[in-house]
């Protein structure tokens, strides 16, 4: 790769366009996966069977959805997929020290 006024000349490899596309996904699933999280630990039918404590307090509530819904297990149960996004970076970081581009020495 040359810099020419600036401008960097590269090729559009399917590397290049592989790993594009992994990353858009990655986001894309990790977006889509919170976003399913919260609407399920809304629904009745999963309070029910996991949180049942949590359903009864919702059924009864008359303040806000915070005090609806505070349960440091069902807390734990949407935190579990950033502790899992978390540990899955650790992986994808040694994946791309391993697999990227290797340092270059010019000289």
């Amino acid at each position: 790769m040359t810099a020419v006024d600036g401008i960097y000349e590269s090729k559009l490899t399917f590397y290049v366009l592989a790993c594009w596309i992994l990353a858009a996904f990655g986001g894309l699933m990790f977006g889509y996966d919170i976003g399913i999280s919260g609407g399920v630990t809304g629904m009745d039918d999963f309070l029910i069977k996991f949180f049942p404590k949590v359903h009864e307090r919702k059924l009864h509530a008359k303040e806000s959805n915070y005090c609806k819904y505070d349960d440091q297990l069902l807390q734990l149960f949407t935190s579990s997929l950033y502790l899992a996004a978390l540990v899955s970076s650790f992986g994808a970081s040694k994946a791309c020290t391993i697999l990227g581009r290797k340092p270059y020495n010019s000289h």
